[in-house]
């Protein structure tokens, strides 16, 4: 530290000034009089993407041959930090082998919309699920003295205008969707560098926003690496460098460095902001910049790695009997990803893949194989594959969504697959009962034909090695452990952001709030096609013997969770346990459950353990705007225990005091049934007040009328009450006394 503030003492005004942006595409500036070396990043996050000439941002060149990992939609599937924090050890090996000394990523937005072209590489609804999993890759990846950058801070969740468009949101949504993942990251996992978004924040764009990146970034969270811009998303390079954005990506405008050199010599900008932000480059610089000796870039060792990965956390959301398959039937393969497999997204994360083979390569002579459709929406004439189909003892479509529907740059407009997939999936389920449908896709699509296949395996964008993870699992050499990350709707209308994704020219209004995903479909009791955290094995688990550390705590007091999980099938499988809490103290308007635990485990047959959680105050509090904190409600919370987020298996109430009670004083807008929901008060309501209430009406009112008095009566604010009873202000006054008398000592 003392010897970084000794080189920035040496630097000239220009100097610092250059260091705050790129030298080119890739690399930062370096000074070489001073020791200063010029580093690289590359885009990640789910695979090694260096590009030795022709640089740019959207995969349009050529990169340097690597291992395609899972994208983030199916790793997050996996639900298993252990597997995560394994997959960056590797990315973070591949990095250092290669001299790169940030890798960008993980990419951990909220999946706001089904619609969002990015989603494959985000990777939850749930942003407790997206935290405890970066969190878990940037550990890994940082492990090896590689930095990443996390993305994109913040409200980024849509292509569309992405480098315009303002979202507009509730700082309570922020906070309890939209920066969760990021904060457990920074505070966990300790960052190296956090990519600002190119969006605005109600109005302000987040590469100038000093609330977002000095406020809750710095001061609240405590990060202490330098913060990059997205390529191209500086909009007022001063402004953003008083706002906390210290570096800015990519290089070559030499118009903005001077523009600092001219605002710190004219006084608009003080020296030392440009100091801050040329430390924070520095400490990366230095620690991640040196070149790691003895690292290897083993690829054929990484590609056995991805296949394993993406067995881990590939979905079967249905089974009728079909799977797994029998060696040596005859088994039919229909569709051109069988052998082409669509394994990765388009734009700046597309890998440059060292060994991508589709499932037709790692299966016998048994079985038989038509194209029928291609991805570009061509087909072939359905004789022939419906009589193979008819001979076969089971058919396995290959099918998805093509590389132009879904892609960093723009949304996409529906759910839907090709209207040819369709298609050939209904006429083919006209001559075999058995037919499976394999899914290469990065974000939950319609199944309009769930109904007449017998078993669909969704396999996400798997990688490089999806091909022969495919058929380890169709063939059941591995067992299917995956559990949706997201909601699958049964239509795009369902969704909570449909009438405001992607918004108008300007806006895009987050009016659901909190109401995200399965905290939207859960609370409402909305159908969908596959619930979160939903996903099917070839055995099966029993839950019991829930316990709790105490059925009464106060707030911030850890609370211990234990339940016992069983295999009671025939085979060796994963499960995943889901911890859910729900509010029922009606303090605030909350979801009807959220989660905050979940542990895999593997259990063999007959085999019994004992699954472990600890909840802390956040998992019971939720953001005040009041306040402007966290507030835990005093009351009951019920702690539910299940396979997903629609299949509670156990579930217990616990009580929670809590010391954040506001604190209760009447006045003349306290209503009557705040009165009568407080213990220390409802005594003395119903002395002073008995005779108003409408159940000592004269018995000529009806039910309606009663009802409406009741109402009337409870929601009166005590003003109203005085008049209702004709009070004298001495009454008044002695009722609003003995009331507050009551609540001394609380």
């Amino acid at each position: 530290m003392d010897k970084i503030k000794e080189i920035i003492g040496q630097l000239t005004p220009e100097e610092k000034a250059g260091l705050c942006s790129g030298a080119d595409f890739w690399h930062t500036k370096g000074v070489e009089r001073l020791g200063i070396p010029s580093v690289m990043v590359s885009d990640g996050p789910h695979g090694l993407r260096k590009q030795e000439e022709g640089a740019d941002h959207l995969g349009i060149h050529d990169s340097i041959k690597a291992v395609c990992f899972p994208a983030a939609c199916a790793t997050a599937c996996s639900f298993d930090r252990k597997l995560l924090y394994s997959m960056g050890e590797i990315l973070g090996e591949e990095c250092a082998a290669e001299n790169v000394a940030v890798l960008l990523g993980p990419a951990v937005n909220i999946k706001r919309s089904p619609l969002c072209g990015r989603n494959f590489e985000y990777f939850s609804e749930d942003p407790f699920l997206a935290g405890e999993l970066s969190c878990a890759l940037t550990k890994g990846i940082q492990s090896k003295g590689v930095g990443v950058s996390v993305k994109h801070f913040a409200a980024n969740n849509q292509e569309t205008r992405r480098m315009t468009v303002s979202a507009e949101v509730s700082e309570r949504a922020l906070r309890e969707i939209y920066f969760p993942a990021f904060e457990t990251v920074v505070k966990q996992a300790k960052p190296k560098t956090v990519m600002c978004s190119y969006n605005k924040i109600n109005g302000v764009y987040s590469s100038e926003n000093p609330w977002l990146l000095n406020g809750i970034l710095r001061e609240e969270w405590g990060f202490d690496g330098f913060v990059v811009s997205d390529w191209y998303a500086v909009s007022d390079r001063v402004k953003g460098l008083t706002a906390g954005l210290d570096l800015e990506m990519p290089g070559g405008n030499p118009e903005n460095d001077e523009k600092i050199v001219e605002a710190v010599r004219e006084g608009r900008l003080e020296e030392s902001v440009v100091d801050r932000a040329a430390e924070n480059i520095l400490n990366v610089v230095f620690s991640c910049g040196v070149k790691k000796e003895g690292a290897v870039f083993d690829r054929e060792k990484d590609h056995a790695r991805a296949v394993e990965i993406e067995e881990n956390c590939a979905v079967l959301l249905k089974n009728g009997g079909a799977l797994p398959l029998k060696e040596g039937k005859k088994v039919l393969f229909v569709g051109e990803f069988a052998e082409k497999p669509r394994f990765q997204g388009g734009g700046s994360s597309h890998i440059n893949a060292f060994d991508a083979r589709g499932a037709l390569d790692f299966v016998g002579k048994e079985v038989g194989y038509i194209c029928g459709f291609k991805a570009d929406g061509t087909e072939e004439d359905k004789g022939e594959a419906l009589r193979l189909a008819k001979l076969s003892e089971a058919v396995v479509v290959f099918a998805g969504l093509p590389d132009n529907y879904e892609s960093e740059g723009y949304d996409r407009k529906h759910l839907r697959l090709p209207d040819v997939q369709n298609e050939w999936i209904e006429a083919l389920c006209g001559q075999n009962a058995n037919v499976v449908v394999v899914l290469h896709n990065g974000a939950p699509v319609e199944m309009p034909w769930r109904g007449r296949v017998n078993a669909v395996l969704e396999m996400y964008l798997g990688g490089e090695g999806v091909g022969e993870a495919c058929v380890n699992l169709l063939y059941g050499k591995a067992e299917p452990s995956g559990r949706l990350a997201e909601t699958f709707p049964l239509r795009l209308e369902d969704n909570p952001s449909y009438l405001n994704f992607p918004g108008d020219r300007e806006t895009v209004k987050y009016s659901e709030d909190i109401f995200v995903g399965y905290r939207y479909y859960d609370s409402k009791a909305q159908k969908v096609l596959f619930p979160f955290g939903y996903g099917l094995s070839y055995t099966r688990f029993a839950y019991k013997n829930l316990e709790v550390s105490a059925s009464e705590i106060d707030a911030g007091t850890l609370l211990n969770v234990r339940a016992d999980v069983e295999n009671v099938g025939t085979r060796k499988g994963k499960e995943v346990v889901q911890l859910y809490v729900a509010d029922k103290t009606e303090e605030a308007v909350r979801p009807i459950h959220e989660l905050k635990g979940f542990e895999k485990i593997e259990l063999a047959p007959g085999e019994c353990k004992t699954v472990s959680f600890t909840l802390d105050k956040r998992a019971f509090a939720y953001y005040d705007e009041k306040s402007r904190d966290w507030r835990c409600p005093e009351g009951k919370f019920e702690i539910q225990i299940g396979r997903s987020s629609r299949d509670i298996a156990l579930k217990t109430e616990i009580f929670v005091r809590s010391p954040d009670q506001r604190k209760f004083i009447v006045d003349g807008n306290t209503t009557v049934e705040q009165l009568f929901l407080h213990p220390s008060t409802k005594m003395v309501m119903k002395g002073l007040l008995a005779k108003f209430r409408p159940e000592k009406s004269d018995g000529k009112m009806g039910d309606s009328d009663k009802e409406m008095m009741r109402a009337a009566y409870l929601q009166a604010p005590l003003r109203t009450v005085k008049l209702a009873l004709n009070m004298s202000k001495e009454q008044y006054e002695g009722l609003l006394d003995a009331l507050n008398a009551s609540l001394k000592g609380e």
